[in-house]
């Protein structure tokens, strides 16, 4: 009887103690009973201090694509105020305007679909006669090429980039049947009726 009354004495307290806590300020938090709490939040990325690839996280969109340092190499041997040719320097306008801010492996795609339209039969059979060609690329005014700020690196490594596509010094990315691509902010008509390659960088690709 003794401990049944204690029982009830205990839960008494405690039921008063929940009581006045709900009216003076709202219900009891964890780290109220003395409880220390972390002091990094788990959301917080910046300040966790963690090593790369302790969580697991995000290790797929930082990696390297697979051959992309030996490009970073061959662009960097190849890069050049200028170009060799007249034709070298369309496809190093087509990429610099189209594809500057975009990876070398997405710079070098486009050089490919360039090169692809010249050798398909269906366009222009000259590099500079396809990006010259009317409404085809939006960097072109009236089958005239801009002139490009040719005393920037983004110039030299398009000039690089060309090099290695005409020269065949790195592997294909894209097949020779891929003769499109638009940016995926986008969303042309034509893009419906063709079969996506790949994407590459903010660039979708197309057979």
């Amino acid at each position: 009887m003794t401990s049944k009354i204690r029982a009830a004495a205990v839960a008494a307290a405690a039921l008063a103690f929940t009581s006045a806590a709900l009216v003076e300020g709202g219900p009891v938090q964890a780290w109220q009973g003395g409880i220390s709490l972390p002091t990094v939040s788990y959301l917080d990325h910046g300040s966790a201090m963690l090593a790369g690839g302790e969580l697991g996280l995000n290790q797929d969109g930082t990696a390297a694509p697979a051959g992309s340092h030996a490009l970073d190499a061959l662009v960097q041997d190849n890069a050049a105020d200028e170009t060799g040719n007249a034709e070298q320097n369309c496809l190093a306008n087509a990429i610099y305007f189209e594809a500057r801010g975009e990876p070398l492996q997405g710079q070098l795609a486009v050089a490919e679909v360039v090169m692809n339209r010249a050798a398909s039969g269906r366009f222009p059979s000259s590099l500079c006669e396809v990006v010259a060609q009317r409404a085809q690329f939006s960097f072109v005014h009236h089958g005239r090429i801009p002139q490009a700020d040719r005393a920037s690196e983004a110039w030299r490594r398009a000039v690089g980039v060309a090099r290695v596509a005409v020269e065949g010094l790195a592997p294909r990315l894209l097949p020779t049947s891929c003769l499109w691509y638009h940016a995926n902010y986008v969303s042309p008509s034509w893009g419906h009726r063709l079969a996506e390659t790949t994407r590459i960088g903010l660039h979708i690709f197309y057979s």
